[in-house]
């Protein structure tokens, strides 16, 4: 009976580090423990494809977190995808900077990088980046690649 209470009580304890380990994996996963959006300014930018962008995601600088995605959207006036993003006040970023979808880690997390430029005047609040790259497809690539090799030796 004590044998038996004792496998009882380290599966359960098993059980119980494995739901603990799952949750510490999603909030790593997940970024919830940095930027948490409050004051700043909107920024807004329009990809033709946004991949698996989400809202929260991060958005960074020099690998650096200075804000997070709050909205996206689709115009369907201009068939793009329009992201708007919170960035913290105090980041002053050149107006002819550049935003990317990049891919963060093995699981594939997206975020949008800037690239800064030069110019002397900054970004104000509601501004649009005119200068976006979208996210790269990991199927489109390969499509373009097998049909690119099956088409080659026709």
């Amino acid at each position: 009976m004590q044998q038996i209470r004792a496998v009882e009580l380290g599966t359960g304890l098993f059980v119980f580090m494995g739901i603990l380990a799952l949750f510490f994996l999603t909030t790593r996963v997940t970024s919830f423990d940095s930027y948490s959006g409050e004051g700043g300014y909107e920024l807004t930018a329009r990809f033709d494809q946004v991949g698996t962008l989400k809202t929260r995601s991060p958005v960074s600088i020099s690998g650096v977190q200075i804000g997070r995605v709050t909205a996206i959207d689709f115009d369907v006036d201009r068939l793009e995808a329009v992201v708007t993003m919170r960035i913290a006040s105090r980041y002053r970023i050149p107006n002819d900077s550049d935003a990317s979808i990049l891919t963060s880690g093995i699981l594939g997390g997206q975020y949008i990088g800037l690239q800064p430029g030069g110019a002397e005047e900054v970004f104000q609040d509601g501004d649009e980046i005119a200068f976006t790259q979208s996210a790269v497809v990991l199927e489109q690539l390969i499509s373009k690649y097998l049909f690119g090799q099956s088409g080659g030796g026709e």
